[in-house]
């Protein structure tokens, strides 16, 4: 029996290089793109083994989880490792960035995550990437969580290798990733003797076997699902306006923020708006409370709000909002607060009330 999602046509290389410049117009780019079939920690990876090598130097900026996870990889490619690591419920700035290049002049790749969907940080890639680029490292930036949550130029900000991945703002699966490669980036893979090649983590493959031959021939078969429904993120961001997207996020962000506040026991977890990242929203739960224990009466109230106790160390004291995609939403906003309402025996009006009238798009 025919099925739709089953009895696919082999996808052409042709489509599969339209969405590739899908995705360098989203992101305003006009580095080469590749799209990685595999979940972004692919081309993640990628990136960090075919640019680190022994002899060279690295500052690894943490500012959540993901910034520690770099940390290791680079050491295992070699690389000296200088972490600058700042409290996750706040940003990175260009001065420490500055400081810490300053002090190791030697370094010559630099990692950062824009934003932290587990922790609910962004961090400023504009000021932070002219300072990199000054001290003339290469710039590596995560921007899973902040593409279509949150502006995003590489190209005008001087990251040379910029991550994505289609699961969170931009309404995706979590199967398909993509990266877009500077000159100086593709420069430096090549001269690295042990960058991966022949390899799933190669990016170089791509470039020689995809890129430099005309993008006629797929290295492999293609994530025929994936693709499909990262063309369709892209067609429905294009169709509302990048900037209608980025401002529902930010609208749901302000909203959380201005509701949590008024039920008993919650509060923001970064503390600064401005350090806030539109993608997700972040509440640290008092004294006496379980963030998991919370999240988890939440969600008996209330099964559809977007709500997940914090990973890790965090699980007990922080909880997440996971407004991104077709849930940067007000319903989806005064859903999660009911149910924490709930789970906390206390009323929603006035957080419902408040988080609505803080709803600007």
């Amino acid at each position: 029996m025919s099925h739709p999602l089953l009895d696919l046509p082999p996808m052409s290389a042709e489509r599969f290089a339209a969405i590739e410049r899908g995705v360098a117009d989203l992101l305003g780019t006009r580095q080469d793109v590749v799209i990685t079939q595999g979940e972004a920690l692919l081309p993640l990876e990628g990136c960090i083994r075919s640019g680190a090598r022994p002899g060279s130097s690295a500052l690894n900026v943490v500012t959540g989880p993901y910034g520690n996870t770099f940390g290791g990889w680079l050491r295992d490619a070699g690389a000296r490792v200088v972490d600058l690591v700042v409290p996750f419920d706040s940003a990175v700035s260009a001065e420490q960035v500055d400081a810490a290049l300053s002090a190791h002049p030697e370094i010559d790749f630099v990692s950062l995550v824009h934003a932290e969907a587990a922790t609910g940080n962004t961090n400023p890639v504009a000021a932070i990437g002219e300072v990199v680029r000054s001290h003339g490292a290469l710039f590596m930036l995560d921007a899973v969580a902040s593409v279509g949550a949150e502006p995003l130029l590489p190209d005008a900000w001087g990251v040379d290798l910029c991550v994505i991945g289609a699961q969170k703002a931009m309404g995706g699966p979590a199967g398909v990733s993509a990266v877009s490669v500077s000159e100086r980036a593709w420069a430096r893979f090549a001269a690295n003797p042990a960058a991966p090649r022949r390899s799933y983590l190669s990016l170089l493959d791509w470039k020689e076997r995809w890129i430099d031959g005309g993008r006629t021939a797929l290295l492999h078969a293609p994530a025929q699902l994936e693709m499909l429904a990262l063309e369709a993120c892209l067609d429905r961001i294009a169709t509302e306006g990048p900037a209608a997207v980025m401002r529902r996020h930010a609208a749901a962000a302000a909203a959380v923020r201005a509701g949590a506040v008024l039920l008993p026991g919650l509060a923001p977890y970064v503390g600064s708006p401005a350090a806030a990242a539109p993608v997700a929203s972040t509440l640290r739960v008092g004294p006496g409370l379980d963030a998991t224990a919370v999240t988890a009466k939440a969600l008996v109230a209330e099964p559809d709000a977007p709500l997940t106790a914090g990973g890790g160390a965090l699980a007990a004291t922080m909880l997440r909002v996971n407004h991104y995609g077709p849930a940067a939403t007000l319903s989806a906003v005064t859903t999660s607060l009911t149910a924490l309402a709930t789970a906390l025996g206390a009323d929603p009006a006035p957080a419902v009330a408040a988080a609505t009238a803080a709803w600007t798009t």
